[in-house]
């Protein structure tokens, strides 16, 4: 007896799992086959995903079964991988893989059933029945590089971010939130593990969470839900690009969809000291519909059009503007006042005159240019109008998904967590970019919505991005996570002014640590050099007092927070690595050399 194809797929959520014992779909010789042989009509099965209504690109090797996947709710469920415009997918054996993207249609279905071939629709128990009661629903937000200039905290006069505002009028704000490390990769990881940099042992671009022994079998976030029967998908980008291989991509989410890089015109439109694409802005696509955090938006909410029935969701959907390159169409450009009108950040002329020699080697090289480079080019003005504008426009695309979030009817059992991977410099401190343990690279949004968070409350004391692991896990009356090192923020839902004793903690390489409290930031670095700054009367960060002897107990105070026997760079480190190595410092696996710094 056949089964209703179309009844199961709509029953599970448009999630398939594999072909019986043929398994996957491969392209081989000039037509599109089974792994068992059976070739198919390249038109049908290019119509393939138009079942399942998400792009797929299917490799000709197997995934690893179950077993072999960590933290795995049920691999025999995660069956369907993103579509191969994910820039991450350029892996080394992409063309000897041979994968394809194929959209296959109900011709293909029904002349597979025809043909005696058996769809295995997964049930994973993760996915089984939902509990007693409903569970609240998350949608998880992540922004790349968005510092604190959104409306609701202030951050620059002329940011305009409607859509999150609201979102913050509608639940808690937290003004005092920080990262636990100002490079996506290190900062993300922490927020998905629930651990430091400085228990993992990631500090750079790379490696990623399954290439490193303390964290390869670790229960990520959106693993945890899915073990308590959340159904969790992904798209755009959550993790850091690169750090999850491609075989283990859905054993992190039951759906890892679409993840679009971000365009890019012919020729860079900045002609920057560093000749890499990416570091670029201004004008550009000329239609909205081409940038990648649209296609991110429009991927979420046809999944929320399409969710399994009866099971909690966990939806996390990750942006990717304002991050470099600080692309916008005219419009959102239009928005802004001129470059000659747009205000510039507080800049002090000599601002790392008190600073330690040794804060230039957490951004030795980078490819972000210094604020001497972009004042004798003329591009200051114009990277501050570029930034705001694409920072306009990812709002705006948060706003799209908030409204179908609210046009499915889900709205009131949802809880909506958004908050930015790190900050970004804009001049201050005499450079762009994010790697600095100051308040422009650490700061970030971070706002809670939803059932048992408050209503346009806003919480002032220090809270890190770390605690998100915590605070979802309570909120949605799941068990305590052990083995995580974060605090729940539970009780500032219920009252922005309940106590908390913790500051939020940042790390930027082995050694280099600040702590963050309502009033005052404390750096140390791993040459022992220090900063202190009073938040009450410095907001800016401009003047260093920590060799003021009326000082000296809140910075033994604050020096008590530093992490102890911090996790040495792990195996495979790389890209933003500052390390010592037989008493030489080297940037990037290269000796510094003083004469080669740029300011």
């Amino acid at each position: 007896m056949k089964p209703n194809l179309l009844a199961l797929l709509r029953r599970e959520g448009g999630i398939v799992a594999s072909f019986g014992a043929a398994n996957l779909i491969r392209h081989r010789g000039g037509r599109w086959e089974l792994r068992g042989g059976a070739p198919t009509d390249h038109a049908a099965a290019r119509e393939w995903c138009s079942l399942f209504r998400h792009e797929a690109t299917f490799p000709s090797a197997p995934l690893p079964a179950a077993a072999e996947q960590p933290g795995a709710p049920n691999a025999a469920h995660n069956r369907i991988l993103v579509a191969d415009d994910d820039p991450t997918l350029k892996h080394p054996n992409e063309e000897q893989a041979g994968g394809k993207e194929f959209r296959p249609n109900r011709r293909l279905a029904r002349g597979l059933l025809g043909a005696g071939l058996i769809l295995v629709l997964a049930q994973s128990n993760a996915l089984g029945p939902a509990p007693a009661g409903p569970k609240p629903n998350v949608l998880f937000i992540v922004i790349d590089d968005l510092n604190d200039w959104v409306g609701c905290l202030a951050g620059h006069p002329q940011a305009q971010t409607p859509n999150l505002d609201r979102l913050a009028a509608s639940g808690t704000l937290f003004r005092n939130a920080h990262c636990q490390s100002p490079l996506c990769n290190s900062s993300r990881s922490s927020v998905l593990t629930g651990l430091r940099p400085t228990t993992m042992g990631i500090y750079g671009l790379a490696p990623g969470i399954r290439d490193v022994p303390r964290t390869r079998k670790c229960v990520t976030l959106p693993q945890y839900f899915a073990q308590h029967g959340y159904f969790t998908a992904a798209f755009g980008k959550v993790f850091h690009d690169l750090s999850i291989p491609l075989r283990m991509r859905t054993s992190e989410f039951n759906l890892w969809g679409r993840s679009p890089g971000m365009p890019l015109p012919k020729d860079k439109l900045v002609d920057t000291p560093s000749a890499i694409r990416f570091m670029d802005w201004g004008v550009y696509p000329t239609d909205d519909h081409d940038q990648a955090d649209w296609k991110t938006a429009d991927a979420a909410i046809a999944q929320m059009k399409s969710l399994p029935p009866g099971k909690p969701f966990f939806l996390a959907v990750g942006f990717r503007l304002p991050h470099v390159p600080c692309f916008a169409s005219q419009k959102w450009f239009d928005r802004f006042p001129p470059e000659d009108q747009v205000i510039l950040p507080p800049v002090k002329d000599g601002d790392r005159d008190d600073v330690p020699e040794f804060a230039w080697r957490l951004h030795w090289k980078v490819p972000d240019p210094r604020l001497s480079w972009l004042k004798q080019a003329g591009q200051w003005q114009p990277l501050v109008r570029a930034y705001l504008a694409s920072t306009a426009f990812m709002d705006s695309q948060i706003g799209r998904v908030l409204d179908a979030l609210n046009a499915a009817g889900r709205q009131e059992n949802t809880i909506i967590v958004v908050w930015s991977d790190n900050g970004w410099h804009l001049g201050e401190k005499g450079i762009t970019g994010k790697c600095s343990l100051w308040d422009r690279s650490t700061h970030v949004p971070l706002i809670f919505a939803g059932p048992g968070t408050g209503r346009g409350t806003q919480c002032s004391q220090p809270a890190e991005l770390l605690d998100i692991y915590p605070t979802l896990v309570e909120l949605c009356g799941l068990p305590a996570k052990k083995g995580i090192e974060g605090h729940t923020l539970v009780p500032q839902l219920k009252d922005p002014c309940a106590p908390r004793p913790w500051p939020a903690i940042t790390t930027l390489n082995q050694g280099n640590d600040s702590v963050r409290t309502e009033h005052w930031r404390y750096i140390r670095y791993a040459d022992r050099s220090e900063e202190l700054y009073d938040h009450r009367n410095d907001p800016n960060e401009w003047t260093n007092v920590v060799a003021d002897a009326k000082f000296s107990a809140t910075r033994l105070q604050l020096a008590r927070w530093l992490p102890r026997s911090p996790a040495p760079p792990a195996p495979g480190s790389s890209e933003r690595v500052l390390a010592k190595n037989k008493g030489v410092w080297l940037w990037e696996g290269r000796p510094i050399r003083p004469a080669e710094k740029v300011d």
